[in-house]
């Protein structure tokens, strides 16, 4: 079993920052790749970001120049820098892992809100 424990959600005005963090644990062998979902009230779950075993990194066109996404050199840490935030980026943001074994994987989200 895989788990994701997520951090660094909150409250922040628009145009500010914040930096999320997920951690793995468990059986954490073969990870393809670590990412961030989010889901705003009313839509589905999107992509955010990825970053895959080689270190390719693939964005959402709406955080195209605004978001970072990086990991850890042990490769169980990632994080997701996050600036000039918006109000539509208000949403749950969830952690996911891709391994070989156990598939997909996800954290219990963390909350983002963005005021105007």
């Amino acid at each position: 079993q895989v788990q994701l424990v997520e951090s660094g959600g909150g409250l922040v005005q628009a145009g500010g920052s914040l930096r999320l963090s997920c951690t793995a644990s468990g059986s954490i062998s073969s990870i393809k790749s670590m990412g961030w979902y989010r889901q705003a009230p009313g839509k589905q779950r999107e992509l955010v970001a990825s970053i895959n075993s080689g270190g390719i990194t693939n964005y959402a066109d709406f955080v195209k120049g605004r978001f970072t996404i990086s990991r850890d050199n042990a490769k169980t840490t990632v994080y997701l820098q996050m600036n000039s935030l918006k109000p539509e980026d208000t949403g749950v943001y969830y952690c996911n892992l891709v391994s070989l074994r156990f598939g997909s994987s996800w954290g219990q989200g963390t909350q983002v809100t963005v005021s105007s």
